[in-house]
């Protein structure tokens, strides 16, 4: 399974960022995607994530409030809409799959990840 991201970028304070993840190969493996993050010298740390189907988690919820995770099954992208960014959303986002049960498992499969800068 490869998963390549997109939709990163640098935007304002307020403004907003979808970020997409395709996955390829054998997507039959995945169960559920979704999306960490991470910033230099700090733990990565789980932002949402959506199962095959649709049900969605959220770590925080002030994300909840400003984030929106999604998927197109039938073209195997999942996407992250970030609303209202503040500039300590500024990371390496990266996308995630998981092959079974995500409760406590960081992923089995990793995107490169794509930057999101926000700027006061």
């Amino acid at each position: 399974v490869q998963l390549v991201e997109s939709g990163g970028g640098l935007v304002q304070a307020g403004g907003s960022l979808r970020l997409s993840c395709a996955a390829s190969g054998d997507r039959r493996a995945i169960n559920a995607m979704g999306w960490h993050r991470q910033v230099p010298g700090e733990e990565r740390e789980l932002v949402a994530i959506i199962s095959r189907g649709g049900a969605t988690y959220y770590r925080d919820d002030s994300q909840k409030d400003r984030f929106i995770i999604s998927r197109d099954n039938s073209q195997n992208v999942i996407y992250l809409q970030m609303n209202n960014l503040r500039p300590e959303d500024t990371a390496m986002y990266l996308c995630t799959a998981w092959k079974g049960p995500t409760t406590g498992r960081p992923g089995d499969y990793w995107g490169q990840g794509t930057q999101v800068t926000v700027t006061t």
